[in-house]
């Protein structure tokens, strides 16, 4: 069952999308009336998903949504009765995972979150790849940094500075990203 927590000022209009949810199986366990304290909200109460259910996002709400996606990501659906291609680029921009606009029918709310959910792993997925590329590339720069050091310090050449860094991290039980960083560090030291 996911945990869901509500944002919306308008109590007349959450009752009746609270008792959706609880209908369609999911667990209410938090009710705020705006998301000027989202990120420490979501902190604290640790939702599966959060529904915002607005007029128009605001510029605070596009805001408090970046922050609370950097902190502590989930999948966010945002009702709202604005139709505003911009607002909407801006509101996906800032993690927005479903942007409904309008009322919904009870039938309807189930696929809508899980949607959201479905698209909120895959974007995640994808940043996990995207952070580990980006970090295999940042050590593979640091070891052909490492191999040049040990090039021209050592008159040797590409295949035997890389088979020395090889070996110096094994025998060390390191990695050689990690080694090639000791060595272009020590060098910056002794220039």
């Amino acid at each position: 069952m996911l945990r869901v927590m509500i944002v919306d000022n308008d109590l007349e209009r959450t009752k009746p999308l609270k008792q959706s949810l609880l209908d369609t199986g999911y667990d209410v366990i938090a009710h705020l009336k705006d998301t000027v304290n989202l990120d420490d909200a979501c902190c604290e109460l640790q939702p599966d998903i959060v529904i915002i259910d607005t007029d128009s996002p605001s510029r605070d709400t596009l805001e408090n949504i970046c922050v609370m996606t950097m902190h502590e990501p989930r999948p966010i659906v945002m009702f709202t009765h604005d139709d505003d291609k911009e607002q909407m680029k801006l509101a996906t921009k800032a993690g927005v995972c479903a942007y409904v606009v309008g009322s919904i029918p009870n039938e309807r709310l189930r696929p809508v979150i899980d949607a959201a959910v479905a698209r909120f792993d895959e974007f995640k997925h994808l940043r996990e790849a995207l952070n580990e590329a980006n970090t295999k590339l940042s050590e593979r720069k640091v070891v052909e940094r490492a191999k040049g050091l040990l090039m021209k310090q050592r008159n040797m050449d590409e295949n035997e500075a890389y088979g020395m860094l090889r070996t110096m991290a094994m025998q060390k039980n390191m990695r050689i990203g990690t080694l090639s960083e000791q060595i272009v560090e020590a060098a910056q030291l002794l220039l």
